[in-house]
């Protein structure tokens, strides 16, 4: 999609297979995950959901996005559907997680290829590492930050609260 200019121009799949239109979030704050179920990094989904909760009531305009990937080690071999009861099971996951989808390659989820050109990763780097990178995405629709794997998502409560706050008021 060489045309796209912000976050709410793509229509990533969703876990039926549909097209997710993504201006469907437009004017929230969103932040998105590569996610796997079976990674070191697996329970994060337990912070990320604990972050939904806490943010969510007070701010309705935030959203998370989960995007499954299995591209690091095969971490997330499962289909669509095992994937969504893995999550509901396993850490009570009430936030939207999407089709399994590449984060990197030739086959690239567009709206990935999109957020990594928008805030490369160290050292400009635009490859996604490893399963549960981060990008905070603004209101206008714009990529605000990008966090490695080992960023744990509580860490970013304080962040992703002064961006709903500066944007609230733009």
């Amino acid at each position: 999609m060489a045309s796209a200019t912000t976050f709410y121009d793509f229509k990533p799949k969703d876990k039926k297979g549909g097209d997710y239109p993504l201006t469907n979030l437009k004017g929230k704050v969103v932040l998105v995950v590569n996610t796997a179920s079976k990674c070191g990094f697996t329970p994060q989904f337990e912070g990320l959901e604990k972050l939904y909760k806490e943010l969510k009531p007070k701010y309705p305009d935030f959203e998370i996005l989960g995007f499954p990937c299995n591209q690091f080690g095969s971490q997330d071999p499962g289909s669509n559907d095992e994937i969504q009861t893995f999550c509901l099971t396993n850490y009570g996951v009430s936030f939207p997680v999407l089709g399994k989808t590449d984060v990197n390659g030739d086959k690239t989820e567009p709206v990935y290829e999109w957020m990594k050109k928008s805030k490369p990763g160290i050292m400009g780097l635009t490859r996604i590492k490893w399963n549960f990178e981060k990008f905070l995405i603004g209101r206008d629709g714009m990529v605000k930050g990008r966090w490695a794997s080992t960023s744990k998502p509580e860490g970013l409560k304080g962040v992703i609260e002064e961006e709903l706050k500066r944007s609230a008021k733009a």
